[in-house]
């Protein structure tokens, strides 16, 4: 029986991947960076979109990485544009229905709780975990085992709902039976490891109640 379902935020809960890939490219070509404009980390964690980014150079690669951070301050991601309308609904109804809600999102905390707050939805979460806190990244599972871990559930109570091949290969290793959520038009995603697939957010309240 599932007792809590374990979302990740980029994606899933926000599609932000496109407006993160126009920031950066327009902040490295701001810098003076050579970079494909068309470069695409959609899937990727931080760490290694940085290395894709600004390869083989790690000095210069941590020096634009920590200007970017104060760059993102100034172009703040439009929550209300990219927010997933569906995201309050279903964290409502299942709250509803007696089960817990976690965000762990590679991303980091502050945009985690920006997220949260602009959309309305801090109340209805009842643990939020960032990869930032975990000893690795995905698709290390380590951020959903610390997030049953709080909730004190096992692996058999928890749905993780991913979009990346990344974070749908960390909700397996976890334990806990994993749901992809299909990616708009034009975004390709290998979602072939996840045991479930849905086309809309809301889907997932059905997929609960039917496991009860």
């Amino acid at each position: 029986m599932i007792k809590a379902v374990l979302f990740d935020m980029d994606g899933v809960l926000a599609f932000t991947e496109g407006f993160y890939n126009r920031r950066r490219v327009r902040f490295l070509q701001e810098a003076g960076v050579d970079v494909d404009p068309a470069f695409d980390g959609t899937g990727s964690n931080d760490a290694e979109i940085w290395e894709r980014l600004v390869p083989g150079d790690a000095a210069l690669r941590e020096r634009l990485h920590r200007e970017y951070r104060a760059y993102s301050d100034a172009h703040p991601t439009p929550w209300a544009e990219v927010a997933n309308p569906q995201a309050r609904p279903v964290f409502s109804a299942l709250k509803e229905d007696g089960l817990k809600v976690a965000i762990c999102s590679s991303s980091y905390r502050s945009l985690i709780e920006e997220f949260m707050e602009q959309a309305g939805v801090a109340e209805l979460v009842d643990l939020a975990i960032s990869g930032d806190e975990c000893s690795a990244y995905k698709p290390d599972p380590d951020i959903y085992l610390r997030a049953m871990a709080a909730l004190e559930i096992g692996p058999h109570e928890a749905l993780v709902v991913e979009d990346s091949p990344l974070g749908i290969e960390a909700g397996v290793a976890a334990g806990a039976l994993t749901c992809a959520l299909v990616p708009p038009v034009g975004v390709e995603l290998d979602q072939s490891r996840a045991h479930l697939r849905v086309r809309r957010l809301v889907d997932i309240v059905g997929l609960v109640q039917a496991s009860a």
